[in-house]
């Protein structure tokens, strides 16, 4: 691939003979704010028989608090086509989730222009690593800005900033707001359609930047939720929501693992059965609690058996109710191994086999490496970006992170939410944005952000049967990063192309 240096950012000089003008005063806890840089790169891309021209732009933006005083330092890489017209050429902002997570996973192996080659489903060893040009990549449809979440890859706290004024989510998504609203005025592409793309927690944000964007001007066209989480109310201890919402995930796991007695031929047609089991029979027998007869007891232990792989023992001794974290160490444990949390297609061996729970997620250790090593090695060699900082795959954020969230429209003290349901936020987006299209990606082997609960958090949107046919759902062989099973990213890569086509007409 040709990768061709061309300028960057550099202070400007002055004359010998002229002293340089003092620096404003610096508050005495503030921190130093640094030039805006950029390192702009040209590079080619095959892609479905043409070949694509493009600049590669890595590089930071400042973004200001509400009394213009500079508070961080976003890290940016953006893909953009030579030649094309910014007023009809589609602008897609994509991050990770976390929260806390750098944009490496999907940078590195999703739709922008190079991948990082990996052993899926098993473990990928040691360096080196091989990153090829992407033939799944979104470029021919859309230029690609991929963001590092503040606090993390090369996004940094300045000024009069702290970390509380990001470690939250509506202090994210204002974060978010400013430096997309920075990013299109520098740029110019205020005309541009624009897009966003967020994976797991990213899906979140999405959620809520989409109104937050639109409340300050900016309409944006298309949403694309991968492996979503609308709804953290659900996810507390104990919730029956859960439970419901697992159980179409473990039946696909266990008919991967061949763990079903009568393994029906058609998986799409089980798993709309499950579906129907669980948000009827099961949901009514966990509703009913300690008032479930031992005959229905029995009966709803029997199906769930059926249906997961697990033995109507372990179901009986559960009470029915099993979360991800035990069908991980459960599943396969006549065999010694562990499921991945992330992608259960994942295998590993745990410390013993007596635990009730998996002591880590394979799905996690196995990549974790190769990604870290590829996104530095690229940064610096084929996008020339240099710096003395450290690249931080993920921040300590989570740890201090603000859950509280105030929805779209939401102004009074009872309108704050203790947990954010952002599904709220999307709603109001697609009814006051009613040619908004959005585009839901789930792995069905995901354990993490199971298909089943994206499916139940969309229906409580109580969007008018015109607007929710802008949903549209997808589903793929794989896991929470959709991407790591080559099969299913090809898939996934035609099906983003018919929906950019969509709403390009």
């Amino acid at each position: 691939m040709l990768a061709l240096f061309l300028a960057c950012v550099l202070p400007a000089v002055h004359a010998q003979d002229q002293k340089p003008p003092a620096p404003p005063p610096q508050a005495k806890h503030e921190k130093p704010v640094p030039p805006e840089t950029t390192a702009v790169t040209k590079h080619d891309l095959e892609l479905h028989g043409k070949t694509l021209h493009y600049t590669a732009t890595a590089g930071t933006l400042i973004i200001r608090n509400e009394k213009g005083k500079p508070y961080g330092s976003i890290f940016y890489v953006a893909y953009t086509l030579d030649g094309a017209d910014p007023s009809t050429r589609p602008v897609t902002f994509l991050y990770n989730g976390g929260p806390g997570s750098a944009s490496l996973w999907l940078h590195m192996a999703s739709v922008g222009p190079v991948r990082v080659i990996t052993d899926s489903p098993d473990a990928t060893g040691a360096a080196p690593y091989k990153i090829v040009p992407n033939q799944y990549s979104l470029l021919d449809k859309t230029d690609l800005v991929f963001i590092d979440a503040p606090l993390t890859g090369y996004s940094r706290v300045v000024g009069v900033g702290t970390p509380k004024d990001f470690n939250g989510v509506d202090q994210d998504l204002t974060a978010f707001t400013r430096f997309i609203t920075r990013y299109i005025t520098v740029n110019q592409r205020w005309n541009s359609p624009k897009f966003l793309y967020g994976e797991s927690y990213g899906t979140t944000r999405s959620a809520g930047l989409v109104a937050m964007l639109q409340e300050n001007g900016i309409s944006i066209n298309g949403v694309v939720l991968q492996s979503s989480i609308l709804n953290y109310n659900d996810l507390a201890p104990g919730q029956n929501a859960n439970y419901i919402g697992d159980l179409p995930t473990f039946a696909a796991i266990a008919y991967h693992f061949d763990k079903l007695k009568n393994k029906p031929a058609d998986l799409t047609a089980f798993l709309q059965q499950v579906r129907n089991f669980a948000s009827g029979e099961y949901a009514q027998a966990l509703w009913k609690g300690d008032k479930l007869s031992p005959q229905e007891f029995d009966a709803v232990a029997q199906k769930v058996a059926d249906d997961t792989g697990l033995s109507v023992e372990y179901v009986k001794e559960s009470k029915l109710r099993i979360s991800a974290s035990r069908f991980r160490k459960e599943l396969l444990r006549d065999q010694g191994e562990i499921l991945g949390r992330y992608d259960a297609r994942f295998e590993g061996t745990d410390v013993d086999n007596a635990g009730a729970t998996a002591g880590y997620d394979p799905s996690d250790s196995g990549i974790n490496g190769v990604f870290v090593a590829a996104v530095n090695n690229y940064l610096e060699k084929d996008l020339k970006y240099k710096t003395d900082e450290t690249y931080r795959p993920d921040s300590d954020g989570i740890r201090n992170w603000d859950w509280h969230h105030r929805p779209a429209g939401g102004h009074g003290f009872w309108d704050r939410q203790p947990m954010p349901d952002v599904a709220v936020d999307l709603a109001t987006a697609i009814r006051k944005n009613p040619r908004m299209k959005v585009f839901c990606a789930n792995g069905l082997f995901d354990l993490a952000t199971p298909f089943f609960k994206t499916e139940y958090d969309v229906d409580q949107m109580e969007l008018a049967p015109k607007l929710a046919s802008n949903i549209e759902f997808h589903y793929y062989p794989s896991g929470h990063m959709i991407y790591l099973n080559v099969k299913a990213l090809a898939m996934m890569s035609h099906d983003l192309d018919a929906f950019y086509d969509s709403l390009a007409k």
